[in-house]
């Protein structure tokens, strides 16, 4: 998940709050996954504050159940039990059997086993592994040894591949921003918009019945734009090979991994935003799009009624829309 600075404060520590201002909108910040997140609602402020605070704890236990690094997660249990079954939360099984069915439903160019491949490489350091670690990485990349199951009320799962190892952090926020919008409603919210790092979802309207505008990411420039799309009860997300990338010796590397090669996949396209009902699929079909590129990929969005749209916007600067 992308990183999110703030000066001088720690970011688990940070939080602000604003408003209602003068159209009754209440605003609250803070950071969880190493990523900002922002809450909007237009709701009396005490019901807001408090549906905010139940977001916030709920993201505070989930970035203990799936983080990779922290290492009593569910996540880096399941990783490190050398091929045994561990187990773990209902909300860690969901969030895995989500994932499966992506890997499942992209033929694998979407894979939650490239842990193995995405550990090698550091893209803020210029670290790019060797062609020989990420061949013996890669032999343990398969999303189908992967096994999610329940026995006696308990969740469960294993990996089968002792060296294989899970990462969500491709899906992961879709989920959780799915989540986080339940948990609004749950407490009483209609109309509130909630951006989890960029995976954005927009319920309801804004007063007077207009929809929410959710400005479209320029992959190729950070904070910049390329358009505006109207939203009622949707979510988009953005993903782009310059969100993490370097340079070194004059070639392009970006975090998109191929599962075949471990390298960053071949495409002409620069991001692709995809419009859905729910945040995963936002976010898991934004993926893989980008992998496929310009062409099997408007192919691959018009067989999927989960996509309301994908626009792509190519290397060479075009944009296409589904």
């Amino acid at each position: 998940m992308d990183s999110a600075a703030h000066d001088a404060i720690p970011q688990e520590d940070f939080l602000e709050t604003s408003g209602p201002n003068e159209a009754g909108l209440v605003t609250q910040r803070f950071f969880a996954f190493n990523t900002a997140i922002t809450l909007q609602a237009f709701a009396d402020e005490r019901t807001c504050l408090a549906a905010f605070e139940r977001v916030r704890e709920d993201a505070r236990r989930f970035e203990r159940l799936f983080s990779r690094t922290l290492p009593h997660s569910d996540i880096a249990r399941v990783n490190a039990a050398g091929g045994s079954a561990v187990e773990i939360a209902p909300d860690t099984a969901k969030l895995l059997e989500c994932a499966l069915a992506y890997c499942a439903d992209s033929a694998g160019r979407f894979d939650i086993t490239m842990g193995t491949a995405v550990q090698l490489w550091d893209l803020r350091r210029a670290v790019i592994p060797s062609q020989d670690a990420l061949r013996e990485a890669i032999g343990h990349v398969d999303w189908r040894g992967v096994r999610v199951w329940e026995d006696g009320g308990r969740h469960l799962a294993q990996i089968n591949d002792p060296q294989a190892a899970i990462d969500v952090g491709g899906i992961a926020k879709g989920w959780i921003a799915d989540s986080f919008t339940q948990t609004l409603i749950e407490e009483g919210l209609e109309n509130f918009l909630i951006n989890l790092g960029g995976n954005v979802v927009a319920h309801g309207e804004k007063p007077g019945g207009a929809p929410w505008n959710i400005g479209i990411r320029d992959p190729r420039e950070e904070g910049a734009i390329i358009g505006a799309l109207p939203i009622r009860n949707a979510s988009t997300v953005t993903s782009g090979i310059y969100e993490r990338c370097c340079e070194v010796d004059g070639k392009f590397y970006h975090h998109i991994l191929s599962p075949e090669t471990g390298m960053p996949v071949q495409t002409d396209v620069a991001g692709v935003t995809v419009v859905a009902d729910r945040s995963i699929d936002a976010e898991g079909y934004s993926t893989t799009l980008l992998a496929l590129g310009t062409a099997q990929g408007l192919a691959f969005a018009r067989k999927h009624p989960a996509i309301r749209k994908a626009i792509f916007v190519t290397r060479d600067s075009n944009v296409i829309e589904s």
